[in-house]
């Protein structure tokens, strides 16, 4: 099990990146959070597999208007207590 914290940018917000996100997380049954941040970016904290992480951002990366421009990725601590995907 392991914690990322990402910020995306480019065309990120407006276009049902969280929504995506949300649905990709219930899916493929990681945790975390997601949100759009004032400067345009969106960041997203995710827990689960490489496998399951990676699977999420595949199907975000999908959307019709999403255009990932540039991702920065950190791992962080898992938060173990945590049982579902949020968006703010």
């Amino acid at each position: 099990m392991q914690r990322k914290h990402i910020i995306f940018k480019g065309w990120v917000q407006g276009v049902g990146f969280r929504y995506r996100a949300r649905h990709a997380a219930d899916h493929y049954g990681v945790t975390g959070w997601v949100r759009n941040e004032p400067d345009g970016s969106v960041s997203m904290e995710i827990q689960g597999t490489q496998e399951q992480i990676d699977n999420v951002i595949i199907a975000i990366e999908r959307g019709s208007f999403v255009r990932i421009e540039n991702m920065d990725v950190k791992a962080i601590p898992p938060v173990e207590s945590e049982r579902r995907f949020r968006t703010y």
